[in-house]
């Protein structure tokens, strides 16, 4: 193509840069596909992502308007190339699609998609459907022998969302605020009470809106017939009736909002105004080193292989309660379980371990006690029990001072999922005049044990399980694989906090990531001969 028109500093200022352009011969590929090499990672992404079936994605569209102007496969495809690319924003990635040769070639001569469309199918096409193309793709890594539904990792790490950091709303907070108007609620009926010799009673919490607004009804009622009307600003002089109207109104006002709080907490301790389902949470990356709280996700993943195969995303701030949710969706989604979990300390619990026990899964959970006892400090330690003697004929714990703990009772522990743990409860037979009292308890009375037997038992398997030579193996590989991928995740994709809000899109948004992630990890992998190699072997030392 030629141009051949004189360019002034008159022209300079067009639109059409076309029109001020010297003579000179432009060059166009005639195809952009042969710029591209062979072995780049995005011919590979177009390839798998060929394979999955997109009917739901579809289905998201309506059949009664037009069509869209850019297949919803390639849309997506643009999206998890992105992402691997980390590529985030809808603006940038649109960029992209306008500048960059392996968006253009993805494109497949289609018109380039603007930011808004961009957004609208991620916010909205695709957060129903994104878990079923993952879970297609994590099938796919079955067939080419990437993953053969035999080893977990798992672990979690915490995000911040997209919300203000100081928009706290604290569920300890609310509640005392709550108690505070219920005392000045009190006040204002009994005011009520006398100036209209009426007999209103003190409402209950739960029917105090509804109560509250019969009050308001009579007062307004007063006002009317008594044709008194309402002033407002300095110098002033409200009437009674106006005071306790905008008393009552107000109170009303408040407690819609608090009652509207304790919906939305559904069990957590704080949300943030701004995002609604994030969680207040401490994170690993406070560049102030103070312990600052920060709105977040809890972030779960599963891998085998190197491979992301399982993600959940939770408001929960202990990795302990996200456990069984997990694992439940990953039998829901694929085809099969995992014959083996491995997880660290942060998921042990007796819940947790009989559900896999339920399951038939083998168990390499850490006990939390694991790095502990190793010490020193731990084993000198009189007031544990590890360090006591137990008389499993009597069922009796004996003391540094030959003394005995009986059990006096037997205890249902409920936990905050609702699962129900039997504690047997010791008590030392006489702790008055033992010397070793001030190191072995710091209660009044005698020295007590709370155990539960069942979560014992399943601990010293776990602990048998990790220090065997399979357990060390997948111990290392936990650390190596599900460790590194939330490394490169947040370190080198630079991942650390999330553009969009809300517990869906936050969720569709990790799960782009991931998506990239595996594909990034299948192409290395394919590139440095390191298929079907999915576990990494210990080095003698």
């Amino acid at each position: 193509m030629v141009y051949n028109l004189s360019m002034t500093n008159k022209k300079i200022t067009q639109k059409n840069y076309t029109k001020i352009c010297e003579v000179y011969q432009l060059v166009i590929p005639v195809e952009t596909g042969i710029l591209i090499p062979e072995d780049d990672s995005v011919r590979l992404l177009s390839q798998i992502l060929e394979e999955l079936f997109y009917t739901k994605l579809n289905e998201a569209y309506s059949s009664q308007g037009r069509n869209p102007v850019v297949e919803p496969k390639i849309l997506f495809k643009i999206l998890v190339y992105a992402y691997m690319n980390d590529i985030y924003s809808s603006r940038k990635i649109e960029k992209a699609c306008k500048r960059d040769i392996n968006f253009m070639w993805l494109l497949q001569g289609n018109p380039v998609p603007d930011h808004a469309t961009i957004a609208r199918f991620r916010s909205k096409r695709l957060v129903d459907v994104v878990d079923d193309l993952f879970n297609q793709f994590v099938e796919k890594l079955k067939t080419y022998g990437e993953i053969d539904f035999k080893n977990i990792f798992i672990d979690g790490t915490k995000i911040e969302a997209n919300a203000n950091k100081y928009t706290f709303v604290w569920k300890k907070s609310t509640e005392r605020f709550k108690a505070k108007l219920h005392e000045k609620i009190k006040k204002i009926i009994e005011e009520i009470n006398f100036e209209f010799e009426t007999e209103y009673i003190i409402p209950e919490p739960k029917a105090e809106v509804l109560y509250l607004q019969n009050i308001l009804d009579f007062l307004n009622e007063n006002k009317e017939s008594n044709n008194i009307e309402f002033v407002h600003g300095k110098g002033k002089r409200k009437t009674k009736v106006q005071r306790f109207i905008e008393s009552i109104s107000e109170a009303i006002e408040r407690l819609n909002k608090y009652d509207n709080y304790s919906k939305i907490f559904d069990g957590r301790n704080s949300f943030s105004k701004t995002d609604q389902d994030s969680t207040f949470m401490h994170m690993k990356e406070d560049h102030m080193r103070n312990s600052q709280l920060k709105p977040g996700y809890n972030m779960q993943i599963g891998v085998e292989g190197e491979y992301i195969v399982g993600l959940d995303i939770s408001s929960e701030r202990s990795d302990q309660l996200t456990f069984i949710p997990f694992l439940k969706k990953l039998r829901e989604k694929l085809s099969q379980i995992f014959n083996s979990v491995t997880a660290d300390a942060g998921y042990e619990s007796e819940e947790n371990y009989m559900y896999l026990e339920s399951t038939g899964q083998n168990t390499f959970i850490k006990p939390q006690t694991y790095e502990s006892m190793k010490k020193r400090s731990f084993k000198n330690n009189i007031s544990k029990r590890e360090n006591m003697n137990y008389d499993e004929t009597n069922d009796e714990y004996i003391c540094h001072n030959s003394k005995k703990l009986k059990v006096i009772d037997n205890k249902i522990r409920k936990s905050k999922s609702g699962y129900q743990a039997s504690v047997t409860v010791y008590e030392c037979e006489d702790c008055d005049a033992c010397q070793y009292k001030p190191k072995c308890t710091k209660a009044k009375g005698n020295k007590k044990l709370y155990v539960s037997k069942k979560f014992i038992q399943k601990r010293l398997k776990s602990l048998e399980n990790i220090t065997s030579s399979e357990g060390i193996m997948l111990r290392t590989n936990r650390s190596i694989q599900v460790e590194g991928a939330f490394g490169v995740l947040k370190e080198d994709h630079g991942f650390r906090r999330f553009l969009t809000k809300g517990k869906i899109n936050v969720k569709t948004e990790f799960t782009l990531l991931c998506f990239g992630y595996d594909i990034n990890k299948f192409h290395n992998k394919i590139q440095n001969n390191r298929c079907r190699i999915l576990l990494h072997e210990i080095k003698a030392s």
